[in-house]
């Protein structure tokens, strides 16, 4: 898989491209991280990327056409054996990101991730996207951390990069209903040595060996926690 990041800060993805999962994947083959600076494609002795909107307003805009031109390289440069290739725009206004959003993701040959800044992007960028992607609720400073989110998601999926079985219980993964249908929930409750920590205490089922009860507290525990914490991922699955 490659995931490509257009941004105008590539130097916050230094530190990013050497993290375990990341190069662990690149080091096992399963990922090429490609990472592009939209400032290289602006034109003029100023390298232009931004500019005032259009009607008025505050803040400063990315310009479509330094952006644009960085995706139709980096289009062009897609491997002709690659299947499927998706491009997604990081913005406040996209569709919240999930982990079957990731799930999904991870098929693709080819992950371009277009990072906004500023107040954000020239409208016209997004027709050329398949998908808008938002982590939240909330504004950053730029599309850079939401990419990161988004390509570590997805790359710590990649096969060989997590121990096997790693990601079958963890927060979000599916647990299949007796009627057929299924349901999203969050982690159940771990713990690890030791056993007594100043009084508080492992709970017993989890030391007594018996798998089988060990495997149904840890569903009613992540039902628990998900009502607790995540009632929406349960009136979701309705």
């Amino acid at each position: 898989m490659k995931i490509s990041i257009l941004t105008i800060c590539p130097e916050l993805f230094d530190s990013f491209a050497a993290s375990h999962v990341i190069r662990r994947a690149k080091e096992l083959g399963q990922l090429e991280l490609n990472i592009v600076d939209i400032r290289s494609y602006a034109k003029g002795s100023y390298r232009q990327i931004d500019d005032s909107p259009f009607g008025g307003g505050n803040g400063l805009i990315l310009r479509c056409g330094p952006v644009l031109d960085a995706l139709a390289a980096v289009l062009q440069e897609t491997d002709a054996n690659a299947n499927r290739t998706y491009v997604a725009a990081l913005t406040p206004s996209g569709v919240p990101y999930s982990q079957g959003t990731a799930e999904s993701l991870m098929a693709v040959d080819h992950l371009v991730l277009i990072c906004g800044h500023y107040e954000g992007m020239d409208e016209r960028i997004y027709s050329h996207v398949d998908g808008l992607i938002s982590i939240g609720d909330y504004v950053l400073t730029g599309g850079e951390l939401p990419a990161m989110v988004v390509a570590d998601s997805v790359a710590r999926l990649l096969p060989g990069n997590l121990k096997k079985g790693s990601a079958e219980e963890e927060s979000f993964s599916v647990l299949n209903r007796e009627d057929g249908s299924q349901l999203r929930l969050l982690e159940y409750p771990q713990y690890t040595q030791p056993a007594d920590f100043r009084g508080e205490k492992v709970p017993e089922v989890l030391l007594s060996g018996n798998h089988e009860a060990i495997r149904a507290y840890r569903q009613a525990e992540a039902l628990r926690i998900t009502k607790e914490r995540r009632p929406d991922l349960l009136r979701d699955s309705d």
